[in-house]
């Protein structure tokens, strides 16, 4: 069965020719005009990925991303924002509230279509359905896609529970921007822009009793990041 697609975009010209490019890919495309006409099509319809542009007529995207991450239906939705708007803050702004990718205009259609692609690969990830990791109060099911601190769900994204496995399964090893771009499976990321350290900060939050002291995830200076193979007193 296709996956099923909505971008939500004010831009009509460009809303038809990416649809068809993507339609004449092999996905199911539905578009919107407007975060109004967004949210009513996310209420009927269950998508595999959303293509969000930040600036809309009656709102803004970032305020959409924080409502999706905040609703437990639409909380692990692959989210791509769009937006003119290319200030690095702007993107770091975006990846901090939930989006998984961030793509500024113009665009390439093929690199959209890699970068939906590559959103659509991580939500359905290879991995052994009953396989859980522990690590003393934090668990990770590979199964159930989450992770757990305390037998407590931690609120990630798709991306970022897949950035905490990468770092999991290789506990105990030092892992540099680029080896860890290469574990995502050609997600489109880029060492310089920061996003991978957003993420980091992210899952800090979430799984960390003080993320300004963290005690799972590492940084390991001037190389990357070590998930400590022992925790909490071990």
């Amino acid at each position: 069965m296709p996956a099923r697609l909505l971008l939500i975009d004010d831009d009509s010209r460009l809303t038809a020719m990416v649809g068809d490019y993507l339609r004449g890919h092999g996905y199911e495309v539905d578009t919107a005009a407007s975060l109004t006409e967004g949210r009513e099509r996310l209420r009927r319809v269950v998508y595999d990925a959303l293509v969000l542009d930040l600036m809309l007529p009656d709102g803004d995207g970032l305020d959409m991303t924080r409502e999706l991450r905040a609703d437990a239906r639409t909380r692990r939705l692959p989210l791509l924002m769009l937006t003119a708007r290319g200030e690095p803050m702007d993107r770091i702004l975006g990846l901090e509230i939930g989006a998984d990718d961030y793509l500024p205009k113009p665009f390439e259609p093929r690199e959209l279509l890699a970068r939906i692609k590559a959103l659509l690969r991580r939500a359905a990830p290879e991995a052994q359905p009953d396989e859980v990791m522990g690590f003393g109060r934090l668990e990770i099911d590979l199964g159930a896609r989450e992770a757990r601190l305390d037998g407590q769900r931690c609120d990630l994204t798709g991306h970022q529970f897949d950035l905490l496995v990468v770092l999991a399964q290789s506990a105990g090893r030092v892992l540099s921007r680029d080896q860890i771009m290469d574990a995502l499976k050609g997600h489109p990321l880029e060492a310089f822009d920061r996003s991978i350290d957003v993420h980091v900060s992210r899952i800090r939050a979430v799984i960390e009793e003080d993320p300004k002291n963290p005690k799972r995830v590492l940084t390991v200076r001037g190389t990357g990041y070590v998930f400590a193979r022992k925790q909490d007193g071990e």
